[in-house]
């Protein structure tokens, strides 16, 4: 729809696909603050409507932050004009942020204003072999500190990530580490776990030399084992190809139990270490050697807490779900993390929405879903559990009556 050249400020109808939006910003000197696996498909719309997070919410946050404005269409179909492009705007209730994350169950984004970010003149891309998951904190930390302002993504993935990807990816990925002329590579190959540092700068001289001291640093420390430093830009896809083709590779081997949570950084690998012991335990052999083998994988977003939780197995078995659910949700809700960081609810997990939030807090999402939406037609049976919204459509229509 439009284009600020100078301040970065785009507006867009809900259909643009994210990657195509992506590619006309980058023409004008801007990029988009949302990066995911699924831009070629995903449109902003729906990116806004989920509040999708994706590879560099470490470095440009959410799109609480980035979205300036939008446009929605209401139950009753009154249309909603919010689609400003203004920094700053504090009259009022900030109703834009009731529609992010919603899933459409408020009202239909149509349109939305965002705040885009100057391109980046220097991109840094690393990958790195960690001994473990304590190892992979200490490398998070001082990637903060040492490369501070410039650090724009940190994923990490686990040893079982890295062999479905070389496995079972059809354009035959290898692990770059293990082709290395370093003296660690057969090592390397099979560190148990690896790390994906990128920046983004505007000095390339400037951050080839940060990001050179960061890696002497924590190799000298013992925090990572191996690396390589991007240096082209074939390279840096293999390395990101690696890390955003986990997801496909599951889905090529068989059935993919699939797990989106959120819990402060030093507690996520546990509980992919504790699901893989209570399948063991059950029977399960999930040793990486067998074809029948069911995987436990652990990667995702170490920068911002978000870990995805991959079980995949030859085929579905209900066995398995029963072992992960509830106690995966109840895991993660004793350690004070979310049940859905990035993913959403949708009609699947709308009932587990209390491990992760209050009675009380759900109570009056409900009731705002009654008050926008008093016929429930609005992506219906969707984010909030049924009997929420039973009590809450109860007292909207008491009220009602009241009325007449």
């Amino acid at each position: 729809v439009g284009f600020d050249d100078d301040g970065g400020s785009l507006v867009a109808q809900a259909g643009c696909v994210l990657e195509n939006l992506d590619t006309y910003v980058q023409g004008r000197g801007w990029t988009m603050p949302l990066d995911l696996g699924a831009k070629g498909s995903c449109t902003i719309g729906g990116n806004v409507s989920t509040n999708a997070g994706g590879l560099r919410l470490l470095r440009y946050g959410s799109l609480h932050g980035s979205v300036l404005g939008l446009e929605a269409v209401l139950a009753d179909g009154t249309i909603v004009d919010l689609l400003r492009t203004l920094r700053k705007d504090n009259t009022g209730i900030h109703l834009r942020n009731l529609f992010i994350g919603a899933e459409g169950s408020l009202g239909v984004v149509t349109a939305c204003a965002v705040q885009c970010a100057p391109r980046p003149r220097s991109v840094q891309v690393a990958l790195l072999a960690c001994p473990s998951y304590k190892h992979v904190l200490e490398t998070l930390s001082r990637a903060r500190r040492d490369l501070a302002e410039i650090l724009s993504a940190a994923e990490f993935l686990d040893l079982e990530s890295m062999k479905m990807v070389t496995k079972y990816l059809p354009d035959n990925v290898v692990n770059p580490l293990s082709s290395s002329s370093s003296s660690s590579a057969a090592a390397a190959s099979d560190s148990p776990f690896f790390m994906v540092i990128e920046t983004h700068g505007s000095n390339e001289t400037h951050d080839q030399e940060k990001m050179g001291a960061f890696l002497e640093d924590c190799m000298s420390l013992g925090a990572v084992t191996d690396g390589l430093l991007a240096d082209s830009g074939r390279q840096a896809s293999l390395v990101w190809r690696i890390r955003e083709g986990i997801t496909e590779a599951l889905v090529r081997r068989g059935a993919v139990y699939k797990y989106d949570v959120s819990m402060p950084t030093a507690k996520m690998y546990e509980l992919v270490e504790d699901i893989r012991s209570r399948l063991e335990a059950a029977g399960f052999r999930c040793d990486s050697g067998s074809d029948s083998a069911v995987h436990v994988l652990g990667y995702g977003h170490v920068g911002d807490g978000n870990l995805h939780l991959n079980v995949s197995a030859p085929k579905y078995d209900d066995r398995i779900q029963d072992l992960i659910e509830p106690y995966l949700y109840e895991w993660t809700g004793r350690h004070g993390g979310s049940v859905s960081a990035e993913h959403g609810l949708g009609q699947m997990k709308a009932e587990v929405i209390g491990y992760s939030k209050p009675e009380a807090a759900v109570a009056l999402m409900a009731q705002i879903k009654a008050s926008m939406d008093p016929k429930g037609i609005l992506n219906p049976y969707k984010l909030l559990p049924q009997k929420a919204l039973e009590e809450a459509y109860s007292k909207l229509n008491k009220a009602d009556g009241a009325t007449v």
